[in-house]
């Protein structure tokens, strides 16, 4: 999108040129989902130019991470929801930005170049349209530093938002999270997440309608998303737990840190407990297999469990007395399937 606005950068989709970008990103809007319901929402599906995939794990903070710096996992850092920060014993939640101890200075954490910071060197004033409550937070300062927030809270304040935003600004990006959040504790497909896909859809015929001639909006997301039916309950598991010193990560894509000495015997452990349900490799061969990218940077090596392990099919690894909320959900995504990795790209010209 910066290469299409004539700004340095490789236009790997090949974008055609336009002078001002809106990019709609809708939480959860996984590509298999969209194809299944057309109905529900039938602008954009009547525009979708193709298909992306998202990295891995194929979570919020790790593709906006990816989304905000143009780099993979294995770059920017951000390998998961809950990482261990590098020999201090403790995990770091880097979607709500919390850790037991000192703060973590989010431009440490991820020192990337986001593509905001990018468009601001040369005169372009980025415009960031989200809820107020998301301004000023570790994970929006570690991914969209560089823009120039504007707090809109609902579907129609944001699509407001947007139009006045792009009467003045060349690049506008928009965040709507509902999708997720629905499909999180109702399941997708159900009655209540067709209603905000349905929203959805409005809002973003509604910005192509309000953008200025020559315009271009473009739609896509960070993940898509499974409803679990095989909930695996590390915290109802002895042998699950032994050896295991911390558990990261989220129920599709787990970072187990182990005890010194005792990582091969809980990979041959949490290999026997999943097999058939799940990938469970050691950080060596995820990082060899290109999980996070082509590699990954020496200093975020610590960040990637001891063992990982990949559920698949409709499985999730939860942990019910440390994370009661998350262990309740219907719906899940992080893992390396399609219905999780591939979203759509949608283009509206004006």
């Amino acid at each position: 999108m910066l290469a299409s606005l004539g700004l340095p950068g490789d236009n790997t989709l090949a974008l055609e040129p336009a002078p001002r970008v809106c990019l709609f990103l809708v939480d959860g809007l996984g590509a298999e989902l969209l194809a299944a319901h057309p109905g529900a929402a039938p602008f954009l599906s009547a525009h979708v130019r193709g298909t992306l995939t998202a990295g891995f794990p194929s979570s919020t903070p790790t593709s906006l991470a990816t989304l905000g710096t143009g780099a993979p996992p294995g770059e920017h850092g951000m390998v998961g929801i809950q990482m261990a920060v590098p020999g201090e014993g403790r995990l770091f939640n880097c979607l709500r930005w919390t850790a037991p101890g000192l703060s973590i200075d989010p431009d440490v954490w991820q020192p990337a170049p986001t593509v905001y910071e990018r468009m601001a060197a040369v005169g372009v004033d980025p415009v960031y349209v989200a809820p107020a409550a998301f301004d000023g937070t570790g994970l929006t300062r570690a991914v969209y530093r560089g823009m120039r927030y504007r707090a809109a809270e609902s579907p129609g304040e944001r699509v407001e938002a947007v139009r006045q935003a792009l009467r003045e600004a060349t690049f506008v990006t928009v965040y709507y999270g509902d999708v997720d959040r629905v499909g999180h504790f109702s399941g997708w497909g159900g009655g209540e997440w067709l209603e905000q896909l349905a929203v959805v859809d409005r809002m973003a015929e509604r910005i192509a309608g309000a953008l200025p001639p020559g315009a271009v909006l473009y739609v896509t997301a960070d993940h898509g998303m499974i409803n679990a039916v095989d909930k695996v309950d590390v915290d109802r598991r002895p042998d699950l737990r032994e050896g295991v010193l911390m558990l990261g990560g989220e129920p599709r894509a787990r970072h187990v840190y182990t005890s010194p000495g005792a990582a091969s015997a809980v990979l041959e452990t949490w290999r026997e407990a999943l097999r058939g349900r799940a990938w469970v490799v050691t950080r060596e061969e995820a990082v060899s297999a290109g999980w996070f990218g082509r590699s990954v940077r020496r200093e975020w090596l610590g960040r990637v469990g001891d063992v990982v392990a990949v559920p698949y099919g409709e499985c999730v690894i939860v942990a019910s007395v440390g994370e009661p909320v998350e262990s309740s959900m219907i719906g899940y995504h992080g893992s390396l399937t399609p219905a999780e990795q591939n979203v759509p790209l949608v283009e509206i010209r004006r």
